[in-house]
């Protein structure tokens, strides 16, 4: 590149700023940047975002020095900016700070120095850093392309980037030191330094003329009152998880963030970062301690959430009422449902819960007690049924989700984990998988594979939304609004009816009664049903798209915006439905009692209930809630109960004593994996579980009959046959 002439940019910026003709919506032209210094002179503003697109518009070659070299142009704006702002003030600044009143009675103090013959020392100047009180960022051009983390190299070091992640961890906001003001304490001299960077090395002895000249040496003492501080803040993104190659690790990136683009993202947000590629310069102990390797960083210059599709900022996107009700006149509640994952066949019942939970009810705080809004779902069933493709289109569907197996998290990894700040030397709390998907949802598939430890992390979340921490002298509570979405498969591959629902779920009572709808997806055999199954999956797999259907599936991105505007919807319930729902749950509890109902019904049911409602009532774009949408959440729930109690048609009649004798001795042989057992051993184990030798003897004896099995003479053991 030719060497610039930064005397031609500085006039070219000053055109620039005081020219550039924009229009606003009417047509209408105005000066955009001219308004912005006026605010800027009257500090109603802090902060002046130049676009890159701006610029090109007047200045194309400027434009790409800029991108070339950042941090050189953002000091060329900052001067050109302080020079003009005098011209743009057209009253006197309101109430003044502290740092005012310092400078104030500083620059009288010279006055009167200079008029008694003392002049300041030329190379002890206010630093312009001092007195500037606005910020200056760029926005980058519109037709850049985001890069991953992965992307970044050598090559972009002082260039304007722009970077997609995931936000995993923020440190607090700290004041950080930019201009150093020190006092003499023999001569009072003032001395002023300007800090570039994150080392810091205070200055020690006076160099000012009067402690020259007397060669008392006085020593510097830092005054705060007149030191200039910023807001700062340390980011680290991660590699989103379509950007990482397979068989790799995501990587990182370290930002830091300035003044007001400070508190803008939390943990768990997707976001796109343009900022300035930089190393970190270290001094001293740190670099002789750090050797050879260089640490880089990216400074922050805007910074924007983000939904997970590409360049899908969420800026100007919000959907307007009439938008969303023509979106609703367009797609009924069926065909939204059936737009989740339509490469899947069937499962509507299953995928109209999915819409719910993505929609989910609305939170109540009564007296403080807090009723959560989120909904809870558990998919169980055979292999194969596409529980952990529902799964995954969904952690892609949601705004804000994360997704998770069983075996692959424990209880740190999904609540948080403590680690000690490398900046400040703290200890804080990095959050897990519950924590970067609050207000958002967190999939985890193979839900029964996880250690019994690590799953009553869940517990709370699921109920009090919340997560409790008390480790290395941090306690506290962190927020995890957060819906569980589960997939588990039976204890023995497949679903076996004739079992309980707790032998084969093998899941505590006190984690089922949390989910709002436990769904039980089985795979029977049905040659109508196969064969539709059979000819959807060819199809699917011959042109890679879905069956035709009788409508257009609703897009992803629309549908992500449309949930988003849903969840701003507060639906009430009506006085005029209370009895309704009260007689509708007293006759489930009913029902439960009589037909020996395999699920646990409780008052949670009715809280379900309540939340699958006011989601059909937001779906719906209703203030209130209707009957209609309590008859739809009843019938979700009968459909989830009976997904699991009609299994149980299968299970003959009643065992009896003798039946149950002979299914602990079949058990104990498939344990040894041998055909013979001894009779002892059989007989210890069927004594533990309750029953009396007569009724052994009695079970013996009658599958002997039946040639099931066969008795040596001694009667010492078990053969089967």
């Amino acid at each position: 590149m030719p060497v610039r002439n930064y005397t031609e940019d500085r006039t070219k910026i000053m055109d620039f700023l005081s020219g550039f003709v924009s229009h606003d919506s009417t047509g209408k032209k105005y000066i955009k940047y001219g308004l912005q210094l006026t605010k800027l002179a009257h500090r109603d503003q802090v902060m002046l975002t130049i676009d890159l697109d701006d610029i090109a518009e007047m200045f194309e070659e400027l434009c790409d020095a800029i991108i070339h070299n950042a941090r050189r142009y953002t000091t060329l704006f900052g001067e050109v900016i302080q020079e003009m702002l005098p011209n743009y003030k057209t009253q006197e600044v309101g109430p003044k700070d502290i740092l005012d009143v310092y400078i104030q009675h500083r620059l009288k103090m010279d006055t009167t120095n200079h008029t008694e013959g003392e002049y300041r020392d030329p190379k002890n100047q206010y630093p312009p850093e001092l007195l500037r009180r606005f910020e200056i960022y760029f926005k980058n051009r519109s037709e850049k392309d985001h890069l991953s983390v992965r992307e970044v190299k050598a090559e972009h070091i002082g260039k304007l980037i722009t970077v997609r992640g995931i936000v995993t961890r923020c440190t607090e906001v700290k004041p950080m030191l930019v201009v150093s003001t020190y006092t003499c304490d023999q001569c009072g001299a003032e001395t002023f330094k300007t800090v570039n960077s994150l080392s810091f090395m205070p200055l020690i002895n006076c160099e000012s003329e009067t402690c020259r000249l007397q060669k008392s040496g006085g020593r510097l003492y830092l005054q705060t009152r007149g030191s200039k501080f910023i807001k700062f803040q340390e980011i680290k993104i991660q590699e989103l998880s379509e950007q990482v190659p397979e068989g790799n690790i995501p990587r990182t990136m370290t930002v830091h963030v300035k003044g007001e683009l400070t508190r803008l993202v939390l943990p768990g947000d997707h976001c796109s970062i343009t900022g300035v590629y930089l190393p970190i310069v270290r001094t001293g102990f740190r670099q002789m301690s750090q050797g050879l390797l260089a640490d880089t960083f990216l400074e922050a210059h805007r910074i924007v959430k983000m939904n997970k599709t590409e360049d899908d900022e969420l800026e100007d996107r919000e959907l307007t009422q009439a938008e969303a009700e023509e979106i609703l006149n367009t797609y009924n509640y069926d065909m939204m449902a059936n737009s989740i994952s339509p490469e899947i066949f069937g499962h509507h019942d299953v995928k109209k819960a999915l819409l719910l939970l993505l929609v989910g009810g609305v939170d109540r705080n009564p007296n403080g007690m807090k009723i959560r809004g989120n909904i809870n779902i558990c998919l169980m069933g055979d292999p194969g049924v596409a529980k952990s493709q529902l799964l995954s289109f969904i952690d892609r569907l949601a705004p804000r989700s994360q997704y998770t197996t069983g075996r692959g998290s424990s209880g740190v990894g999904l609540t948080a984990s403590v680690m000690k700040d490398p900046i400040t030397g703290e200890m804080t709390l990095e959050g897990g998988a519950l924590v970067l998907a609050d207000q958002g949802i967190c999939c985890i598939d193979e839900f029964d594979k996880m250690m019994d430890s690590d799953r009553t992390a869940i517990h709370e979340v699921m109920e009090q939304q919340t997560i409790s921490i008390a480790k290395a002298g941090i306690l506290t509570t962190l927020n995890a609004r957060v819906s569980i979405l589960a997939a588990a498969n039976p204890a023995y591959g497949r679903y076996n009816p004739k079992r309980s629902i707790e032998q084969n779920i093998q899941l505590p009572a006190a984690l089922l009664s949390r989910f709002d709808l436990l769904w039980l997806i089985q795979d029977k055999p049905d040659k109508e049903n196969d064969r539709r199954l059979a000819d959807h999956i060819t199809l699917v797999h011959m042109h890679c798209r879905q069956p035709e259907a009788n409508f257009d599936p609703m897009p992803m991105n629309l549908m992500r915006r449309y949930v988003s505007y849903c969840r701003t919807i507060q639906p009430t319930i009506p006085e005029d439905l209370t009895d309704y729902l009260v007689s509708a749950y007293v006759e489930i509890r009913k029902e439960a009692r009589n037909s020996r109902d395999m699920t646990f019904t409780s008052a949670r049911n009715l809280l379900g209930i309540l939340r699958l409602a006011t989601a059909l009532a937001r779906l719906n774009l209703r203030p209130s809630v209707v009957k209609q949408d309590v008859d739809e959440a009843i019938r979700l729930l009968d459909m989830s109960k009976a997904s699991i109690n009609q299994t149980q048609q299968f299970g003959g009649r009643v065992q009896t004593a003798t039946d149950q004798i002979f299914h602990i001795i079949r058990d104990m042989i498939s344990e040894l994996n041998s055909r013979t057992i001894k009779m002892a051993d059989a007989q210890e184990r069927c004594l533990t579980k309750g029953f009396n030798p007569d009724q052994f003897e009695e079970a013996i004896e009658e599958y002997e009959e039946l040639d099931i099995w066969q008795i040596n003479q001694s009667r010492t053991k078990i053969t089967f046959i």
